[in-house]
């Protein structure tokens, strides 16, 4: 597009014309006023549209200011195994985000951020550490609450929204620490809508797609609304290089407070494989699937119960494992099938059990099925 003609200012051009009499006009300088008006016009349409956006902004910069107290760092500390077999343990520290949603000091996160830490704290805007526990986790849905140790005095709690009022195109913020830089904020928009597929906590799984930055440290940090209610917990992008692509998702508020507020997903502090298929005959299996344990939380219900973590790191097709471990076959009665399908049975089952019930564990161990047993403390 051509740029316009440089004239004189529009604020000088009429200045002009208001000294003459409009009798006194002639007709060349009748189109030159109002060859001057229209570029004038032009330039304050374009003044306005410069200006339009700076407007725009200032909500966003309310909105951080009234929902940032609430987004906090969530940093951990968590065994793992070595390339190396030989030397053993290390103890690696991780880092998140998440975001404050009541006053009594329950935190929501990502739970592939905290399923297997052995320790965990909350980091406020402020600075300060605050160590914390898990509560409530589901890997399926990747969700998790955490619980405050001690609870800081005048909390900010974000509100949940209502995700389902959301459309495709509405526009949402996400703030979290990408690479450890605390409390960024990134615009996006709705892009989609993902139905997971399968069931979770009693419904289904449904994951929001943005194409706000998301990066590492942002996982389990909160989507926003421009109203500056949390309508998602980040979990995932979907990339080929390794770092963003536009393509980011977060699951729903919705999702999220029927699984760890309604449902109250037990928390087993275990992470492992689904062993199916070529796998399940790789490690001949009395039935056709069950859960390989790659790591376990120290004084996890999983750690409680004796249940062993893998130690040696191999390579089996495309998959990266960690051998040596207990492999799942049944909790509580309920067989380990194909597909993870049975997975959300034993997640309610586990929920539903009160202190003093006991929680069963079958497991493959050096060839030989164990049963593992303990009572749900109180």
């Amino acid at each position: 597009m051509r740029r316009p003609r440089r004239t004189s200012p529009c604020a000088t051009t009429i200045s002009s014309f208001t000294l003459r009499s409009p009798r006194h006009r002639s007709r060349r300088m009748v189109v030159r006023q109002r060859r001057r008006v229209v570029v004038g016009a032009v330039r304050g349409a374009a003044l306005l549209a410069l200006w339009g956006p700076v407007q725009a902004q200032q909500p966003l910069s309310e909105l951080f200011r009234k929902v940032s107290p609430s987004v906090v760092l969530v940093r951990t500390l968590e065994r793992s195994v070595t390339a190396d077999p030989q030397a053993g343990l290390t103890t690696i520290p991780g880092l998140g985000s998440g975001v404050l949603i009541s006053a009594d000091g329950k935190v929501m996160t990502a739970a592939h951020v905290v399923q297997t830490a052995d320790r965990v704290a909350v980091q406020f805007l402020d600075g300060k550490l605050y160590p914390a526990h898990v509560v409530a986790s589901s890997t399926r849905a990747d969700v998790a609450l955490l619980q405050l140790d001690r609870t800081p005095i005048a909390l900010s709690p974000a509100r949940l929204g209502d995700s389902d009022k959301l459309d495709v195109g509405d526009q949402i913020v996400v703030i979290g620490a990408p690479y450890g830089l605390g409390h960024s904020l990134t615009v996006g928009h709705v892009s989609g809508r993902l139905a997971m597929g399968g069931v979770v906590s009693g419904g289904p799984m449904e994951m929001l797609q943005t194409d706000a930055s998301i990066n590492m440290g942002n996982s389990g940090g909160p989507m926003f609304n421009m109203d500056g209610e949390v309508v998602g917990i980040v979990s995932r992008i979907l990339t080929q290089s390794g770092g963003f692509e536009g393509v980011g998702f977060a699951v729903s508020a919705k999702v999220a407070q029927r699984v760890l507020l309604t449902a109250k997903a037990f928390w087993t502090g275990v992470d492992g494989v689904l062993l199916q298929d070529t796998l399940a005959q790789i490690f001949n299996l009395p039935q056709p699937a069950g859960f390989l344990v790659q790591q376990v939380a120290t004084g996890s219900p999983a750690a409680l119960l004796g249940i062993r973590a893998g130690t040696w790191p191999a390579k089996i097709g495309t998959e990266q494992l960690l051998l040596g471990g207990d492999i799942v076959l049944a909790v509580g009665g309920i067989a380990i099938t194909p597909n993870g399908a049975s997975l959300d049975q034993i997640q309610g089952h586990l929920s539903q059990l009160r202190p003093g019930d006991s929680i069963t564990v079958n497991a493959l161990r050096g060839g030989k099925v164990v049963r593992l047993s303990i009572v749900k403390p109180r």
